[in-house]
C-alpha cells in the first residue's frame, strides 16, 4: 500500500512538473530569474528577437503597426513551438518616414551598435541561437547585412534572419487591391487580428494611398527618396477594403511559418559548428587549400 501511495506521489509530482515547465512564459520581461534560466532550457537556446518599428500607417493604422504585428505572430508561434521572446526592439531603418509625426528614426551606426549589443546580450545569457524576426520592410536591408558582419568578429551564437511576406497561397481569401505596400489592405488585415482595438478601417480614405510616381529613372538605379517620391503620405495601398479573414488567414500563415524556423534552428547542429570553423581559417587564410 504504501509503495502504492508513493507511486502516486511521483506520479502526482511529474504531472505537476510538467504542468509547470508548459506554463513557463515565453517573454523574457515575464520570467523570473529562476524561470528564466528553465526557459532558456526547455527553448534549447533558440530566441526570437521580434523586430518592429515606430512609424506612420496611413491615416488609420498605429505607429507601432510593425511591431504589434510581428511579436504577436511570434507570441503565438511559441505556443507552437516553445521559443524565449525578447522585449519589444523597435531600433531599426525608418528615415524615410521622418517626415511624419510620431516618427522614431536613430542613426545607422546607433542602429547596427544597439543591434550588435542587443544579440550580445541574449547570447550571453544562453541565446546561441537567435532568430530576428523581421516585422518592417524598412529592415530588409539592414538585417541580412547584420547577419554578415557577424564573421567579422568571432561569436558564440548565431544569427538567423526570417522575414514572412503575404503569398497567394491556396485558400488565402481574395484580394481587392493589387497596390498593397504599407498600410493597405494586408497590414490593416493583419492588425485587424492583432490589435483590432486600434485599427480606424473608416479613417484609411482620409489620405491617398496612390503611387505618385514622381521618379523617372532607369531599371537598377536606386536612390534613398524612391520610397517618398512614390508615397509621400507613408501609405500605399488601400486599407478600408481589409478583412477579418484575409487578416486570420495571413496571421496563421506567420504563425506557422516562426514556429517552423523554430524547429528547424533548434535541429541545426551545422551553422553554429561551420561559423566556428570559419572564424578559425580566417586566422590564417595562407594555410586555405587552393
Amino acid at each position: 500500500m504504501r509503495k502504492f501511495v508513493a507511486m502516486l506521489l511521483l506520479a502526482g509530482a511529474a504531472v505537476a512538473g510538467a504542468q509547470e515547465k508548459s506554463a513557463l512564459s515565453a517573454k523574457w520581461e515575464e520570467l523570473t530569474g529562476p524561470d528564466f534560466i528553465s526557459a532558456i532550457h526547455q527553448a534549447q537556446g533558440v530566441c526570437l528577437l521580434p523586430f518592429g518599428i515606430i512609424e506612420k500607417h496611413g491615416p488609420h493604422l498605429p505607429l507601432g503597426t510593425d511591431l504589434i504585428n510581428v511579436r504577436y505572430a511570434s507570441e503565438h508561434a511559441a505556443q507552437e513551438e516553445y521559443a524565449v521572446i525578447f522585449p519589444a526592439y523597435y531600433f531599426g531603418q525608418i528615415a524615410e518616414a521622418k517626415h511624419e509625426p510620431g516618427t522614431v528614426s536613430y542613426s545607422m551606426r546607433m542602429q547596427l551598435d544597439l543591434l550588435q549589443e542587443t544579440t550580445d546580450e541574449m547570447a550571453r545569457n544562453g541565446c546561441k541561437k537567435i532568430v530576428i524576426v523581421n516585422g518592417h520592410g524598412g529592415n530588409e536591408n539592414l538585417l541580412p547585412f547584420f547577419a554578415q558582419s557577424q564573421l567579422q568578429t568571432q561569436h558564440d551564437y548565431v544569427v538567423y534572419i526570417y522575414w514572412w511576406l503575404p503569398s497567394n497561397a491556396a485558400g488565402r481569401p481574395e484580394k481587392h487591391t493589387t497596390l498593397d505596400m504599407h498600410a493597405g489592405e494586408s497590414e490593416t488585415a493583419h492588425t485587424m487580428v492583432s490589435r483590432p482595438d486600434l485599427v480606424h478601417q473608416d479613417r484609411a480614405g482620409q489620405e491617398s494611398g496612390a503611387d505618385q510616381q514622381r521618379l523617372h529613372l532607369p531599371n537598377g538605379v536606386y536612390t534613398g527618396i524612391w520610397w517618398y517620391a512614390r508615397f509621400p503620405n507613408h501609405y500605399s495601398g488601400d486599407g478600408s477594403v481589409a478583412t477579418k479573414e484575409l487578416g486570420e488567414f495571413d496571421m496563421k500563415a506567420w504563425t506557422d511559418g516562426i514556429a517552423n524556423v523554430v524547429r528547424a534552428v533548434k535541429a541545426d547542429q551545422t551553422s553554429l559548428e561551420l561559423q566556428q570553423q570559419f572564424y578559425r581559417d580566417s586566422l590564417h587564410p595562407l594555410d586555405t587549400k587552393q
